[in-house]
């Protein structure tokens, strides 16, 4: 009998709290989680927040005594492709911080934004002065990530995880297709993964809210990074409608994708082994449907 769990993990986005083993890992504990995700710093500021050995030591034990896998977020003000250049140099040095956090704490993944060039044209009917500043932004994606990557040597090492945005302002990366160029530009490099973010894509314009729309655009994230690059699922359900390039995020089943979309998801061949992780409102509550209706689905889906 296949065992669901290491099938699709399911679990939430949670808080540090108390530190990683006592306040991280004890909160998904509690919740039923078999996978968990958490920033290791201040979501919204630039400090590099070093670990305590004994705490990192603890968190790691915990998570092999319990089998369960665990992801860190890079926090939000990450952008690899903004034009100010402390933004830029910041948007790296956390990246590589948080990577090595990884490998000290044995989270698996780093989700990153994929980040935008932030300023309009000064014409918006000028295209090429778009395209030129898309350009240099995808320059400084490559240049800033690809010596980052290097660093991450033997299948142990961490993945960094790429999440396409939900489209909003001057992204680099919006839904699926998007994710063409951008692997592209890090030489499809084998530790850039792919984190899938339900509402983003749906956001950007995925079909997720018609029957097989979720099969498609799984089907088109392979074909797009091949096999085997689809590290994580982002399990959130959208407050808006299709294409609507709104970032709000809604419980499974209450907003515009709905239920079966995922169940799709959890039964699709390229995401066997893929962690699920909600990131909905009061999914770190205890008592919240999600972690369960997830489980269920994993159920209906096997």
């Amino acid at each position: 009998m296949v065992d669901e769990a290491l099938r699709n993990p399911v679990g939430t986005h949670v808080p540090v709290g108390k530190g990683l083993a006592t306040g991280a890992l004890a909160t998904a504990v509690e919740l039923g989680c078999e996978t968990l995700q958490f920033f290791v710093g201040n979501p919204r500021g630039w400090a590099l927040s070093a670990g305590r050995p004994a705490e990192d030591r603890a968190f790691r034990d915990g998570l092999a005594a319990r089998g369960m896998r665990a992801f860190i977020h890079a926090p939000y003000l990450v952008n690899l492709g903004s034009p100010t250049p402390a933004t830029y140099e910041r948007s790296v040095a956390v990246v590589a911080h948080n990577l090595r956090r990884a490998v000290e704490i044995g989270a698996e993944g780093v989700v990153v934004h994929t980040g935008s060039f932030v300023e309009p044209p000064s014409d918006p009917a000028d295209r090429s002065e778009s395209d030129a500043r898309y350009a240099a932004a995808m320059r400084q994606v490559r240049e800033g990530l690809l010596p980052v990557l290097e660093t991450l040597e033997g299948d142990d090492a961490p993945w960094l995880l790429l999440e396409p945005t939900a489209g909003q302002g001057r992204s680099l990366c919006a839904g699926v297709e998007d994710l063409a160029p951008y692997l592209a530009a890090l030489d499809h490099h084998p530790k850039a993964g792919i984190c899938l973010d339900t509402c983003h894509v749906f956001a950007a314009g995925a079909h997720l809210d018609e029957p097989g729309g979720a099969t498609a655009t799984v089907d088109r994230v392979v074909e797009i990074g091949g096999p085997g690059r689809l590290r994580l699922v982002h399990a959130n359900d959208s407050m808006d409608v299709r294409g609507a390039f709104k970032d709000r995020h809604q419980k499974i089943g209450h907003g515009h994708i709905g239920v079966d979309a995922f169940g799709e998801l959890l039964a699709h061949p390229a995401t066997d082994g893929v962690p699920f992780v909600l990131e909905t409102p009061g999914s770190r509550e205890v008592g919240d449907e999600g972690i369960g209706l997830l489980k269920q689905l994993r159920k209906g889906a096997a």
